[in-house]
């Protein structure tokens, strides 16, 4: 089984957050405050979360393999 690295994961978040946020804007009919609407930014905003994580968590994975190298 093939591993799935942080960046691509991170990529894919970012993509799944920014699809939350466009069904978002969608729906906006009168005001912002609709349940619907609320859901989906709290979605996407959990999203970019996780998104911001495995980039974090990407970028301190190859700064190890990269001190490990030179060790």
């Amino acid at each position: 089984m093939k591993t799935v690295s942080p960046l691509r994961s991170a990529i894919f978040y970012f993509i799944m957050g920014a699809v939350f946020i466009y069904f978002a804007f969608g729906t906006i009919e009168e005001t912002v405050f609709e349940p619907l609407t609320m859901l989906l930014i709290v979605l996407a905003t959990l999203e970019f979360g996780v998104a911001i994580r495995f980039l974090q968590f990407h970028i301190k994975l190859k700064r190890h393999q990269k001190n490990k190298q030179q060790a």
